[in-house]
């Protein structure tokens, strides 16, 4: 019988893969990670295949694509996650007999599904979709807050401007993550095996770290932002004016104290994270525990004067992973991978450490083999995606082995090729030279094949086609799904969404395509 070992999931918000030591990066100090790292595998090829909240976590969560989660982004023709997923990987933890909880950001719907988690204690942001819901940090908030306050007082939860916390310390939401975790070591059932999942909802805006993280990062000499000679297009001085920027030129000023809250931000975690280390070490756990650590998605942060997610490029797609097995594991481990991974393989990771069967609905594939032998057969390349978000013309498409990158944006027919290998920043646009005619054609051929496996338009078997009247793509797995959930669930949905689960799938499916639903987040041309 396989042992069963403890599992710690370690998630950040919006941290982009660059923003860690063991990552190369000697501006932000996060020696915490850099030893779970250290100890495992940094799988320096990570991707999000779906690089917002909402569908990455639902990707995370069943090990799925975003084609079969249904959830394409967080944008247009798009909607909240649900329920009624035949396999989640807390489910399958919860029947081998773990004892589940989460902590931190969710961001589920409705706000207090479980999943297979026996208990989660939730950080929302102040997102209120339930009725009469509140998360528990805020009523904890509530009653330990020590003036006449608001723990949103002054936030822009999308805002790109760097700030110290204003709020007492240990108020922060960092700080707050942890506690609740080495609350759950505390009163865990100890004759069961743990899964313990924490998310914290920063480095994601505001970039808000305590004061003594924002002051010493301020000091610092941090990263420029990385503006290739493409990059003229985000030239938006009218988006660049709001504190919500999705695109424009911010000056060096600005940028810095962005990163100088974000790195702060970073850091603080790192060190909450080794008070929870510290906890599980001192319970004697810590070498029987699977840890993995990695993130959503990314943050911009000024490059190609773009800021925050959704988009196909480094700075949004490419993620933190961290793999550190059971220490009686660790025989010829892999320090660093180049194997694409994505989102989808941690459930298959965590079922197979556990000795447990990975349900065929799973699309990802466990990283326990190449965390142990290079020389595993693996995915060519990732397929990812987005929803029109801020912009409808930023509806995308892109492919990627982490050596070359393709995207390709379906309203306009618009194409990008980057050569990461030689231009890791893609600072350089490669679709109209002669040099990489033949590559781009080469990747062009891999997405009509990869989007030859949907009826949804976007190919006619030969070529890819544009898709400016069409609607917004909608895959039928999401309404199959949704209208199969509990009545109350479909009020919440009717409530918010004017969406009438009453109808078939095929009926909803059609009006959201057609733009009678869910046309949201974006302009119209």
């Amino acid at each position: 019988m396989t042992k069963k070992y403890n599992v710690l999931l370690l998630m950040t918000d919006q941290h982009r893969f660059d923003v860690l030591g063991c990552m190369g990066n000697t501006s932000v100090k996060t020696p915490n990670l850099d030893k779970i790292a250290a100890e495992g595998t940094v799988f320096e090829k990570a991707y999000t295949a779906c690089p917002s909240c909402i569908p990455a976590r639902a990707s995370l969560l069943t090990g799925m694509n975003q084609w079969h989660t249904g959830i394409l982004g967080m944008g247009r023709g798009q909607a909240e996650m649900g329920t009624g997923f035949a396999h989640t990987l807390p489910g399958e933890m919860a029947n081998a007999g773990y004892h589940n909880c989460a902590i931190g950001k969710m961001h589920f719907f409705p706000q207090r599904s479980l999943h297979g988690f026996h208990r989660t204690v939730l950080y929302e942001e102040t997102r209120r979709y339930d009725p009469g819901f509140e998360s528990d940090y805020f009523r904890w908030f509530e009653e330990n807050k020590t003036g006449d306050y608001g723990m949103a007082d002054g936030v822009d939860w999308n805002g790109s401007v760097g700030v110290p916390y204003e709020l007492p310390e240990f108020l922060h939401p960092n700080e707050w993550t942890i506690n609740e975790a080495v609350q759950f070591v505390n009163d865990r059932d100890i004759d069961k095996p743990f899964f313990l999942k924490v998310s914290f909802a920063r480095p994601h805006s505001p970039y808000d770290p305590i004061p003594e993280y924002f002051e010493y990062y301020d000091k610092q000499d941090l990263p420029k932002a990385q503006v290739g000679d493409w990059a003229t297009i985000n030239d938006d001085p009218e988006e660049a004016a709001k504190s919500s920027v999705w695109r424009g030129i911010k000056t060096d000023e600005y940028i810095h104290k962005a990163l100088a809250g974000y790195y702060g931000n970073v850091a603080h975690i790192d060190h909450e994270i080794g008070r929870l280390l510290d906890k599980l070490e001192a319970e004697d756990v810590l070498d029987d525990t699977l840890i993995i650590f990695t993130s959503d998605h990314g943050d911009m942060l000024g490059d190609q004067n773009m800021w925050r997610k959704s988009y196909a490029f480094e700075g949004s797609a490419h993620i933190p992973m961290l793999l550190r097995l059971p220490k009686e594991l660790q025989n010829s481990i892999v320090p660093r991978s180049n194997k694409p991974v994505m989102l989808r393989d941690i459930m298959p990771t965590i079922l197979d450490v556990s000795g447990l069967d990975i349900p065929e609905s799973v699309d990802g594939f466990s990283m326990k083999e190449p965390a142990l032998n290079d020389d595993c057969k693996w995915r060519e390349y990732v397929h990812g995606e987005h929803s029109a978000c801020y912009d409808f013309d930023n509806e995308m498409q892109y492919l990627t082995d982490g050596k070359i990158k393709y995207i390709w944006y379906p309203p306009s027919g618009r194409e990008q090729l980057f050569n990461l290998s030689e231009d890791p920043y893609e600072l350089h646009e490669l679709s109209n030279s002669p040099e990489y005619s033949d590559i781009l054609k080469e990747w062009r051929l891999k997405l009509v094949r990869e989007l030859e496996k949907r009826d949804c338009g976007l190919t006619n078997g030969d070529e890819l086609l544009c898709r400016e009247d069409l609607g917004p793509i909608v895959s039928p797995y999401y309404f199959e799904r949704i209208c199969k959930t509990p009545q109350a669930e479909k009020e919440l949905f009717k409530k918010k969404h004017n969406l009438n689960l009453e109808e078939s799938p095929e009926q909803l499916t059609k009006k959201v395509r057609s733009g009678l639903l869910l046309d949201r987040y974006t302009k119209k041309r």
